[in-house]
């Protein structure tokens, strides 16, 4: 199962603020979720995939795409609503997530395709974002070989507790996932890339980028 867990967007990217205000940061954390799920939507042969959220916006888009929803109640945070929704998947009996944030608007099909045609029979797949710091895809299996723990700094943390289960783990560098926005230079950086994705027509048109340099 694909798990895409979606805070508030209402105070969405915070770390955003020297370069868009609330508005036009909520508005951006809405097209790149588009633009996530619609990429798992045209993977032709995806696996089951769940927004874990209860955001208005991100249960709108839920239902556009014919995607699960776990509903994340208690919207504390990525970590607690991946740990509750692990836990449910394996009262389900399912054998394999997938995390994938909803703020990689770059991600393609190949990517996703590479990470499960690489995953161990047991283990793992991690996808570290650019700056090796972050992490911007999790396979497990089984489903809870190890607990997560997202946040600036959770790549490392991420391959200690997937190399201490002694099971496979494999890292893939994939371009298109390893660019979340998280950082006003994260804004130039997706505004310059290759692709009409919806965010990136909605930077272009917004066309910011002195203050995406700040």
């Amino acid at each position: 199962m694909i798990l895409v867990p979606v805070k508030n967007l209402s105070q969405a990217k915070q770390r955003l603020a020297s370069a868009l205000d609330q508005h036009d940061r909520t508005e951006l954390a809405q097209a790149m979720l588009f633009d996530v799920l619609s990429t798992l939507s045209v993977w032709r042969e995806h696996p089951q995939v769940s927004l874990v959220t209860n955001d208005p916006f991100a249960l709108q888009l839920a239902r556009h795409f014919s995607f699960s929803v776990i509903l994340d109640i208690a919207n504390h945070g990525e970590t607690d609503a991946i740990e509750m929704a692990t836990r449910l998947c394996e009262s389900r009996g399912v054998e394999t997530t997938l995390v994938i944030p909803g703020d990689v608007p770059l991600i393609q099909v190949w990517e996703l395709e590479r990470i499960f045609e690489d995953a161990p029979v047991e283990g793992s797949v991690l996808a570290p974002s650019f700056d090796g710091r972050g992490t911007n895809a999790v396979l497990r299996r089984p489903a809870a070989l190890f607990p997560l723990r997202f946040g600036n700094d959770s790549f490392e943390p991420h391959l200690a507790a997937a190399r201490a289960t002694q099971k496979p783990c494999v890292v893939l560098n994939l371009p298109g996932i390893a660019l979340d926005v998280d950082q006003p230079q994260d804004l130039l950086e997706l505004m310059s890339a290759p692709g009409e994705t919806r965010s990136q027509r909605l930077l272009r048109h917004w066309n910011m980028p002195q203050a995406a340099n700040e």
